[in-house]
């Protein structure tokens, strides 16, 4: 699926939505008064970031950047359950 498919307005409009949602998630990162706040804003970065690589990827018509998308989901997730586990019980590893 390229981007001849698809209408380039709604791709054009949903990386711009998503930059902005990446932005609005590293702003709670670095305010974020406590530390579950800056779980959830990390945790919130890197779907947008994933999602905005999908959107890329439909719009190149590559699939390296789905293949990207697709690793950042996977360290996102692994790094979102261990600081998690770390504020919980203050350690990751028993």
């Amino acid at each position: 699926m390229t981007l001849d498919s698809l209408p380039w307005f709604a791709v054009t409009y949903a990386q711009i939505a998503l930059a902005l949602a990446a932005a609005f998630a590293t702003f709670r990162i670095l305010v974020g008064p406590r530390a579950e706040d800056r779980v959830l804003g990390l945790d919130t970065l890197y779907v947008t970031v994933m999602l905005l690589f999908f959107v890329t990827g439909l719009r190149l018509g590559t699939p390296f950047l789905f293949e990207a998308a697709l690793a950042i989901a996977v360290v996102g997730f692994v790094s979102n359950v261990a600081l998690a586990k770390f504020l919980m019980r203050g350690e990751v590893i028993e």
